[in-house]
C-alpha cells in the first residue's frame, strides 16, 4: 500500500487542528458576488413590490448587489422549481409569497419540488392583509350589511379574487363557510383585472390585498368593510376586522412574504441573511418604505424556525378548507 506524502500528511494534520472558523472560510466570505433573488410572480404584482423593496438595501447590507429576477407561472411553481434546483451556495435566494408556496401542494397534483425538504427557511419578512371591498353601487355600508344581503340571496352574489388557488380566493371561501353564506367565486388574473372589474361594477365585492386598493378606498371609489387579519391593519386603522365587524371569532387570512434558500445551503449563510432582514425590519426607515409602498406590515416573527413552524401550523388548515371546496388549479 502507498504510504500519504509526508506534505499530505501535514496538510490533514493542519485542517483537522483548525478551528472551526476556518474551515467556514468559504461561507464566512460570501458574497463575493452578486446575488439573485428569484420572485416567482410577474412584475407589478405584491410579491415583486415587496420583494423590490427588501432587494436594494439588503444588497447595501450584503455588500453586494441582489438582482431581482421575476420568474412568474403557475402559481409561483415555476420560479420555485428553479430555485429548488439551484446550487445552494447562497448565490441564489427567493422572495416568494410563503401562503401561495404551502397553498401548492393542495392546489397542484403534483410539484416539481417538495415544499418544506427542498428549500430552507431564511425568515418571514412582511404581512399584507387583504381587505373587502365594494362597489359603492351595492347598498350595503357594513360587514352585517353584506352578510344579510347574501343570506337573502344565496348564490346572487360574486366576489372577486386575485387568482385561483389564491389565499384571495380562499378568504372568500372562508367567509361562505364560516357565515353559513353562498357567494359565487370569480377569479382573475392578478389583483390589477379584478381591481378594474371591481370599480366597473362587473362584479361587487373583491377580496382585496389591501396596497392594491388602498388608493381607491383612498379616493371614495371602494367601500371597505373588514380586513381579514387579526388586528386592524395601520393602513386603514378605521376599518374593523371580519372578526370585529361580524361579531365573530377565528376568521383570519393574509399574505405572508418570506425568504427562502435552496435546501443544504450552509448555515452560516442562512444566519447571515436572517441577520441583515432582521436589522432591516428593525427599522423604521424600512417599515414605513414596507407600509407605504408594499401595503404590508412588518412580520412579528422573523426567524427560520418561526417561518418553518408557521408553514407547518397552517399549511394543514387551508389544505382542509381546499379539500372540501374541490379547488384544483391542474
Amino acid at each position: 500500500m502507498r504510504q500519504p506524502h509526508p506534505a499530505a500528511l501535514c496538510l490533514i494534520s493542519v485542517l483537522a487542528a483548525a478551528p472551526a472558523s476556518v474551515l467556514a472560510q468559504p461561507a464566512a466570505a460570501w458574497p463575493a458576488k452578486p446575488v439573485r433573488m428569484v420572485i416567482p410572480w410577474p412584475p407589478g404584482g405584491g410579491a415583486d413590490i415587496v420583494g423590490r423593496i427588501l432587494a436594494e438595501p439588503l444588497g447595501q447590507a450584503l455588500g453586494q448587489q441582489l438582482v431581482v429576477e421575476n420568474r412568474g407561472g403557475s402559481n409561483g411553481v415555476i420560479g420555485a422549481e428553479a430555485v429548488a434546483r439551484a446550487v445552494p451556495d447562497g448565490y441564489t435566494i427567493m422572495f416568494h409569497s410563503v401562503t401561495s408556496h404551502m397553498l401548492n401542494p393542495s392546489f397542484f397534483a403534483k410539484l416539481p419540488y417538495d415544499t418544506f425538504t427542498d428549500f430552507a427557511p431564511v425568515g418571514l419578512v412582511a404581512e399584507v392583509p387583504l381587505v373587502i371591498v365594494v362597489n359603492p353601487v351595492l347598498p350595503t355600508k357594513t360587514l352585517s350589511e353584506l352578510l344579510a344581503l347574501a343570506k337573502k340571496n344565496p348564490g346572487q352574489l360574486s366576489f372577486a379574487s386575485f387568482g385561483a388557488g389564491s389565499i384571495s380566493q380562499l378568504a372568500g371561501e372562508l367567509f361562505n363557510r364560516q357565515f353559513g353564506v353562498k357567494m359565487t367565486h370569480i377569479p382573475y388574473k392578478g389583483g390589477g383585472p379584478a381591481l378594474v372589474d371591481t370599480l366597473g361594477g362587473h362584479v361587487p365585492i373583491y377580496f382585496s390585498g389591501i396596497g392594491t386598493s388602498l388608493p381607491m378606498l383612498r379616493a371614495g371609489k371602494l367601500r371597505p368593510l373588514g380586513v381579514t387579519t387579526a388586528a386592524r391593519s395601520k393602513l386603514l386603522p378605521d376599518v374593523p376586522t371580519v372578526d370585529e365587524a361580524a361579531g365573530s371569532k377565528g376568521y383570519e387570512a393574509s399574505v405572508m412574504f418570506g425568504l427562502f434558500a435552496p435546501a443544504r445551503t450552509p448555515q452560516a449563510i442562512v444566519t447571515r441573511l436572517n441577520t441583515e432582514v432582521v436589522r432591516l425590519l428593525d427599522s423604521a426607515d424600512f417599515q414605513n418604505r414596507l407600509a407605504n409602498q408594499g401595503g404590508s406590515d412588518r412580520a412579528t416573527s422573523t426567524s427560520p424556525q418561526a417561518m418553518l413552524d408557521y408553514m407547518k401550523t397552517n399549511t394543514p388548515r387551508w389544505a382542509a378548507l381546499v379539500k372540501e371546496i374541490g379547488a384544483r388549479i391542474d
